[in-house]
């Protein structure tokens, strides 16, 4: 399972990487921009720090799903990724606007983003980290 677990790590940081740059860099954009005031000017961030933190968040997520989840299947990586994301979503979007002057569409969307991105982690997971019985089931069990 070793191997299945470093692909999926590597290919879950792949996907988190694309989806960020969506929900930040392209949605969010304009309202990074507005609350500047708030962030690290882009010459300061720690983008390296962030990088590894990703990894991080990636290696423990397929982990989990490897270790913890009894039946694996693409069907129980995407509820297990779905449920990740709303537990780590709702920290992430509404814990930062309760203690942060953030807008509520950038809380909403930190929301949402993580929501699909947890869903997004899942799938892939899903289908890396699986049954050798289980194929490509989707079939929740």
């Amino acid at each position: 399972m070793g191997k299945r677990v470093a692909s999926a790590t590597a290919a879950v940081f792949v996907v988190w990487a694309a989806l960020d740059f969506v929900i930040h860099g392209v949605i969010l954009r304009d309202l990074y921009a507005a609350t500047a005031n708030l962030w690290r000017p882009m010459a300061e961030m720690k983008m390296g720090v962030m990088y590894v933190a990703v990894l991080a968040a990636a290696f423990v997520f397929v982990f989990i799903y490897a270790r913890l989840v009894a039946e694996k299947s693409v069907a129980r990586g995407t509820f297990f990724g779905t449920l990740w994301g709303v537990g780590v979503g709702v920290g992430m979007g509404y814990g930062s606007y309760a203690v942060m002057p953030i807008p509520y569409f950038m809380a909403l969307t930190w929301f949402l983003g993580t929501v699909v991105e947890g869903f997004a982690a899942g799938l892939v997971a899903g289908l890396i980290v699986r049954d050798r019985a289980a194929g490509f089931s989707t079939r929740p069990g």
